[in-house]
């Protein structure tokens, strides 16, 4: 009887280990989040960065409050012809429609990074829907872009938020590498950041206004591009399909 017992638990685990490496292996599809394994529950993972042989990153400017550095780092992408993702926050859309339009107009990516700028996780569904429905309808009302990229506000997520993204054609973006910026750090310090942990398929964190942002994104883009890294706006970065996110947040292709 001990014996026939302790079969059906290891058949049950077996069952179990089985079913969740099926999940692990499933494709997921255009805008979809990746479900992974932890513990007894199976969780939505963002996209944190790509696994690519390409030597390619991507730069991202998360802007929320002040614009007046916005011109100057738009010159200074211009002048390395590099790309770059814009997450903006939708009051900050309000409160600068002319910088947003810039963004635009200097053909750079445009994502939303909600409206308000709340730890979106404290929000139910309804809410979190209204605050990324209304995001995108105030950048597009401001630049003609309807956003395909989410950030989270304090890379804060869950199911629900990822699931009320992906209902929107929004892809989560996470990212891999913080520069950060936003300490106050100077211009050399952030640009040795960068460089010391930069690898292929990299997303990297700034931010619109931080204090030293124009000194040190020069350094930043003449580093990469000397180490041969193209520098890219997130959507030329990612899969579009055929992929999936492991549990570090990964994208891989199939």
């Amino acid at each position: 009887m001990k014996f026939l017992v302790l079969k059906k638990h290891t058949l049950k685990f077996v069952i179990l280990t089985v079913a969740v490496c099926a999940l692990l292996c499933m494709s997921f599809g255009e805008n979809s989040a990746a479900s992974v394994f932890f513990g007894d529950n199976l969780r939505k993972v963002p996209i944190y960065a790509v696994q690519t042989e390409e030597k390619q990153v991507a730069i991202s400017f998360d802007a929320a409050w002040g614009a007046d550095k916005t011109q100057g780092i738009i010159d200074t992408l211009i002048e390395y012809k590099a790309r770059a993702t814009f997450f903006l926050v939708g009051f900050w859309v309000e409160d600068y429609p002319e910088e947003a339009k810039a963004i635009a107009d200097a053909g750079f990516e445009i994502g939303t990074h909600s409206d308000t700028h709340p730890d979106m996780v404290k929000l139910s569904a309804n809410q979190m829907e209204i605050e990324l429905q209304s995001s995108i309808d105030k950048i597009y009302n401001a630049t003609g872009v309807t956003p395909t990229l989410f950030r989270a506000p304090y890379g804060s997520y869950n199911n629900t938020l990822l699931e009320t993204a992906e209902s929107l054609n929004l892809t989560t973006i996470q990212w891999s590498l913080d520069a950060l910026d936003w300490k106050g750090l100077c211009a050399s310090d952030v640009c040795n950041r960068v460089m010391a942990n930069v690898k292929n398929g990299s997303i990297i964190l700034c931010h619109n206004n931080s204090e030293h942002i124009l000194e040190a994104l020069p350094l930043i883009l003449e580093k990469l591009q000397m180490q041969g890294y193209s520098v890219v706006g997130i959507n030329e970065l990612i899969y579009q399909d055929n992929y999936t996110v492991d549990r570090a947040g990964i994208q891989k292709k199939n």
